[in-house]
């Protein structure tokens, strides 16, 4: 008896991993779990997800890389104190290989997405890494002098010194000196470090060139150089980058694995001489070329985050580099979109595996004004395409392709996050058109009140047309810009309004989930997200309308967009808070003083209160220099301001108007910060109060500038909403 044909269609499996993590409130840590799945395609487009029961909990685990056929899975640990660095290689059903590597070899593998750079090669025999240099040796002393010789650690009669003082990279670096290149043979454990790197170099983000048959591989990494120093470089991407190449001489050992000869001063070349950032390289699938990301419109503008630009380098098939190769635009830096037209690249990462099976088009991520997007992006002929729906208003991140289906995640400021599986409608028929799948997670579920609280709310962005176009010196500088807008769906009358103000100034707020904020409209307020004129996404033009113009252009922005709500009759003018941090800190502590009857109470985060003495004391003095000069910081930047530029600093600080201020103002300060020290945002508080003016003050001993350890954030939050709700009675 023959099955119904519906039961003899053809299924594609695929294995998937997650990994998830979670607040551990009491611990104060995150969790980390890895939860698998297998994904069966039917051809008649219905795609089914079979979970494991469980996730599993990767304790200890600092970052997880697959090899590149799947069958094998890197997990390294990295280690507490003088611990060695752990490297575990696991097949499906067991540990296969276990590694210890000393301090004395290096450090902790970088796993910070930045400089983070894990990269297996063909035969999966070798592994190439980003770790920390080995500290140099410390000086010994006992009580009659210098010792020579190391002195150990046990030794009671001696102590080591401290030596020379070396420069990190700021903010979320604390203790990291110097990235450097590493190769570990799986076979025997040995760790080569790469050699012929100029110190002045820190490295990251390596990838093995394709292998070409009896010829030397390559190595592809990208280079920071600290002349004349190191400056934070978390969010900055105007650091100048360039890629590099080293040959890492191989031989094929017994069991037709690679293996190392020696590497002794390798030669080093540069890649892209003629570009003055270039980062997140990636191979395409034939090795026939290599893409690249620029932020070369922030390098040579000086601004900490700009439109972002795509590259191609075709990668010769003879092995034989040189540093005039010539690099092809794929995108170029979008300076002004017309409406609803792609309005530049702003990626903040690639996928590892990026490639559908054409081999030149890539899946990515990328900022649309308030939304963030999945583009395909022909890297041949520079077509770019939206293929996430777009008359939602949500948010997406791809996570992974599935062959020529992507797996990504979307969600809204009043929606959790939902997977979703994406494949093209019809492939026969060549259109572009994706058709988007629900898949049933276990992985954002939450309780039936959250539900319930979520379900009452609703959201829209809101165009704002610029209050003063006459003041706009280029066409992008002169359209409008946007607010996301939440509010409750009954709204007999108008609830309390909190204005969130994003920092930066050049970041954006997007269309997506946050637990912090879905918590604050649980409270019973609205929620104006304002995405004032220098935010990513709007194309270039309005990005550099804003340097030169802080304190100013922002704050009107921000008073235009309220005005705007109260006249459509969505806000109680008498009930209008406001919270930011960072730059939105700036802009939250200068509204409150420019504009004191406006406001009812607010809220600031490890704000910028004081440029004039941020300049001395932060990781990036030139962010001062350039949000406040404008295109003349950069040139004019230096470690040993004027009287006269101490003056302009102090003439753009919201400090400049604190005598107007009446709003109480909590103050959620993180010890730690190097961004904006926590000695600007105390000053500030101390002047409010020195002139009565309402002012609390929670200082987080153990935070830095992102005040994101699980109960800190969880704290800072609560209170937020409580002193919000004390003024909004």
């Amino acid at each position: 008896m023959k099955l119904p044909r519906k039961n003899m269609l053809p299924r594609i499996c695929s294995q998937a991993m997650f990994l998830i993590s979670q607040p551990n409130l009491l611990a104060n840590k995150k969790r980390k779990f890895m939860l698998s799945t297998s994904i069966s395609k039917e051809s008649n487009n219905n795609v089914n997800f079979q979970w494991a029961p469980f996730p599993v909990e990767m304790t200890g685990v600092s970052i997880t890389v697959p090899s590149p056929s799947g069958s094998k899975l890197l997990v390294i640990r990295n280690p507490e104190n003088e611990s060695p660095t752990q490297f575990e290689i696991w097949s499906s059903s067991r540990l296969e290989k276990e590694f210890r590597i000393p301090q004395s070899t290096h450090g902790s593998v970088y796993a910070d997405g930045w400089f983070e750079g894990i990269s297996w090669n063909s035969d999966e025999s070798l592994i190439a890494y980003v770790a920390e240099e080995p500290s140099p040796c410390k000086p010994s002393f006992d009580c009659q002098g210098y010792k020579q010789g190391a002195a150990k650690d046990k030794e009671c009669m001696s102590w080591k010194g401290q030596g020379d003082w070396e420069e990190e990279w700021g903010e979320c670096y604390a203790g990291k000196r110097q990235p450097a290149l590493f190769v570990i043979n799986l076979n025997s454990g040995k760790v080569h470090a790469v050699k012929g790197i100029a110190k002045s170099l820190s490295v990251g983000q390596v990838v093995w060139a394709p292998p070409v048959e009896s010829i030397d591989q390559y190595l592809v990494f990208v280079g920071w150089s600290a002349d004349p120093r190191k400056l934070g470089i978390k969010y900055c991407y105007n650091r100048p980058c360039a890629l590099y190449a080293v040959k890492v001489p191989l031989y094929k050992s017994e069991a037709a694995q690679s293996d190392l000869k020696s590497m002794e001063e390798l030669t080093v070349v540069n890649l892209t001489q003629s570009i003055s950032s270039a980062f997140f390289p990636q191979f395409s699938p034939d090795g026939k070329f290599i893409v690249f990301l620029s932020a070369k419109a922030s390098v040579d503008s000086g601004v900490h985050s700009a439109t972002d630009s795509l590259h191609r380098i075709d990668w010769p098939t003879d092995g034989k580099l040189c540093s005039s190769t010539k690099i092809i635009d794929v995108i170029p830096v979008v300076n002004c979109a017309e409406d609803g037209q792609f309005p530049g690249l702003y990626c903040s990462s690639f996928l590892s595996k990026p490639w559908l099976s054409d081999g030149c088009t890539m899946i990515l991520s990328s900022y649309w004004r308030s939304c963030q997007v999945i583009l395909s992006v022909n890297v041949l002929s520079g077509e770019v395409l939206r293929i996430s729906t777009a008359d939602s208003g949500f948010s997406w991140n791809v996570l992974t392709l599935d062959g020529d289906n992507i797996i990504a995640v979307c969600s809204s400021p009043i929606d959790v996050p939902q997977i979703k599986y994406g494949c093209l409608e019809d492939k026969a028929t060549n259109t572009t058109a994706w058709h988007w799948l629900n898949v049933s997670s276990p992985i954002f579920k939450c309780s039936e009140k959250v539900t319930s609280l979520l379900s009452h709310l609703q959201f829209g962005i809101t165009q704002i047309p610029v209050k003063d176009v006459s003041d706009c010196l280029t066409k992008g500088a002169a359209k409008s810009f946007e607010a996301i807008f939440v509010s409750s769906k009954v709204n007999n009358a108008p609830d309390p309004l909190i204005v969130v103000l994003h920092g930066g100034p050049h970041s954006v707020s997007l269309s997506s989930f946050s637990k912090s904020l879905a918590f604050l409209s649980s409270l019973g307020f609205s929620l104006l997200i304002v995405n004032y004129r220098g935010s990513l996404g709007f194309g270039e033009e309005a990005l550099q309308s804003l340097p030169g113009k802080i304190g100013s252009q922002d704050v009107n922005d921000v008073l235009t967009a309220i005005d705007h709500v109260i006249e459509k009759g969505l806000v109680n003018p008498s009930k209008i808070t406001v919270l930011g941090g960072s730059h939105g800190g700036f802009l939250t502590t200068h509204l409150i003083g420019q504009a004191p009857d406006k406001f009812v109470a607010a809220a600031a985060r490890n704000p910028v209160c004081n440029l004039s003495s941020m300049v001395a004391t932060t990781d990036i003095p030139d962010w001062c220099y350039v949000e406040s000069y404008g295109s003349k910081g950069k040139t004019i930047f230096t470690e040993a301001p004027s009287a006269e530029h101490l003056t302009h600093f102090y003439s753009k600080s919201p400090i400049l108007h604190i005598s107007k201020v009446k709003a109480p103002t909590i103050f959620l300060l993180g010890a730690q910060d190097l961004r904006v020290p926590v000695s600007g945002g105390l000053q500030y508080a101390r002047a409010l109060k020195e002139r009565g003016v309402e002012t609390k003050i929670i200082l987080f001993p153990n935070d830095i500038h992102a005040i994101e350890r699980p109960q800190s954030d969880f704290e800072s939050f609560l209170n937020i909403g409580v002193w919000f709700k004390k003024y909004c009675k």
